[in-house]
């Protein structure tokens, strides 16, 4: 019998901490909450508005009894689709107070698209603005789907409830809620490795967990203190910011300044005037603050912490804005919604290590990665490139009504495979070079190129389509389209273009149309993007 092949499982370099993953989510978040009740905890960047630690533990707590005067029970979901704002914050703790599931969608949707995450999670209550409601209430009218607006909403939106309904309520009217561990708090979509997106079910014990790795214990990855102002500019209904700014920035009693949008020089005078110390950042905007000719009027001396995800972070773009930010230490991040992060660079514990450029870190404490041979699937020693996988009780529940997904990505033994292809260096540093998934990042944001290609084939001018990446200075990658056009169709690039556009949020819109006579495909039928890719970005098309 053939001894079985060494098994190469990474670890982090400090010791693993115990995690109370029998707390809910919010009872973990608040659980120091004596230590400062009477501290900043929100900043609204727009306004000014500050709320104590005190005032939103409160809020929160008075949400979940409105919330169960309005007919929200365990387990109901409530959708945020929300641009940043304190409310945000509040909504998400006072549904977890509830013990409902909270699902969040990004307000640039098209109507169908939050329709379609509305309907595949049985939503029953959308928290939205204004600005927003119209496009909501094109599909809530039709179903008892509840529609609450945070401002004020036109005379004409008759049925709309305000959010002041729950923030009114009296907190000692909310039934006492028996929450599991295992009970979905959270709901985000992710396209995972391929496919369209899909409703990712995060478990109080998986968010508590990825928040304790993150910021407990004596010397934790990502050193938070009480004294820190966390700069919150990346979108809130996206996984990294709500794990990694908001809601460990409130286990850690620190301050987080919730902006908006990204403006430049707003930015910069917000960090200025609030004195923030952490900033988290995607390279889109640590390059359009290198390029700033604004940095340098602004003292940005207070930030002690910069830390990029979502993509890679070059090393020529790291040292130019190490330039701009001298008292600072940088380090990248690793994860994927469905894991939480899953490496992150020592340099930010309190006992920092020097983490090499363009490395992300090594493996979280409480975790395990490996890497493994993308064709046998046998783990590989240091230095060898493979995909990453995942192991710990940050991985999600699974896919929301996706058993076969769930499957294909977490395997019997409870490894999530990433999709992502990477090695790990002798000091356990995690490089990532390449990716199997088939995911374009505009910004940070997924776009599914299975979502557009089923779009682009649903035109009765297009006859086959494919979808790939096409690198970009300012936005990483934009999705570009190889056509080929129906028989006798002379349909256009910007008759295309303006098709995909009135379906589909900005970042997934086309920037390019490259019509051909042929899509090139395995003998499976499947597309192979990395002739397209090639073909792209070697500049071997045809201009139309």
């Amino acid at each position: 019998m053939e001894p079985s092949p060494q098994e190469f499982i990474f670890r982090s370099p400090l010791p693993d901490i115990p995690i109370p993953t029998h707390l809910p989510l919010h009872s973990y978040c608040f659980q120091n909450l004596s230590q400062f009740h009477h501290r900043t905890c929100l900043i609204d960047g727009d306004t000014g508005e500050t709320l104590t630690y005190a005032e939103v533990d409160l809020a929160a707590r008075r949400i979940a009894a409105g919330l169960h005067n309005i007919g929200i029970r365990q387990g109901d979901v409530v959708m945020l689709v929300l641009r940043n704002c304190p409310q945000f914050a509040l909504a998400f703790l006072g549904a977890s107070h509830r013990g409902a599931v909270i699902t969040t969608a990004n307000p640039f949707y098209t109507p169908q698209e939050l329709a379609k995450q509305a309907t595949a999670t049985k939503t029953r209550l959308v928290i939205t603005q204004s600005a927003y409601v119209d496009k909501i209430k094109s599909f809530a009218d039709s179903t008892d789907v509840m529609v609450m607006c945070i401002d004020t909403c036109p005379p004409e939106n008759d049925g709309v409830l305000h959010f002041s309904t729950l923030t009114n309520a009296d907190e000692t009217e909310a039934p006492a809620v028996k929450i599991s561990p295992d009970d979905v708090v959270a709901l985000p979509f992710s396209s995972g490795t391929s496919g369209l997106p899909k409703g990712v079910m995060l478990s109080h014990k998986n968010l508590v967990t990825t928040i304790s790795q993150l910021v407990d214990g004596e010397n934790a990855h990502q050193y938070t203190h009480s004294d820190d102002v966390l700069l919150c500019v990346l979108p809130m209904f996206h996984i990294y910011a709500l794990n990694s700014i908001l809601l460990s920035g409130i286990r850690s009693g620190a301050a987080v300044l919730i902006v908006q949008k990204f403006e430049m020089t707003t930015l910069l005078e917000l960090i200025q005037k609030y004195r923030v110390t952490v900033a988290s950042f995607v390279p889109p905007i640590v390059l359009a603050l290198v390029k700033s000719g604004e940095a340098h009027r602004y003292d940005l001396s207070s930030v002690r912490a910069v830390v990029t995800g979502a993509a890679p972070l070059g090393k020529e773009l790291q040292e130019a804005v190490e330039s701009r930010l001298p008292h600072a230490t940088f380090g990248q991040g690793y994860g994927m919604t469905e894991a939480g992060p899953l490496a992150i660079s020592m340099a930010f514990a309190k006992e920092p290590s020097k983490i090499k450029p363009g490395a992300c870190g090594t493996v979280v404490r409480n975790a395990e990665m490996k890497i493994v041979d993308t064709e046998t699937g046998v783990s590989l020693p240091r230095n060898e490139t493979g995909e990453i996988c995942i192991r710990g009780t940050k991985v999600m529940k699974g896919y929301l009504n996706d058993p076969e997904a769930t499957e294909r990505t977490i395997d019997k033994d409870g490894w999530l495979h990433t999709g992502d292809i990477g090695y790990i260096d002798d000091d356990d540093e995690l490089f990532i070079v390449d990716r199997l998934k088939e995911l374009i990042k505009y910004k940070g944001f997924q776009v599914p190129p299975a979502e557009l290609e089923a779009l682009l084939i649903a035109h009765p001018d297009i006859s086959e389509a494919a979808v790939v990446p096409m690198k970009d200075e300012a936005a990483g990658e934009i999705p570009v389209a190889f056509v080929v056009r129906s028989k006798g169709s002379e349909i256009t690039e910007d008759e295309i273009k303006k098709y995909i556009s009135q379906q589909v949020v900005f970042y997934k819109r086309i920037g390019r149309v490259f019509f051909t006579d042929s899509i090139p495909k395995a003998a499976s039928g499947k597309i192979l993007r990395k002739v397209l890719s090639a073909r792209v970005n070697e500049g071997v098309v045809v201009a139309n």
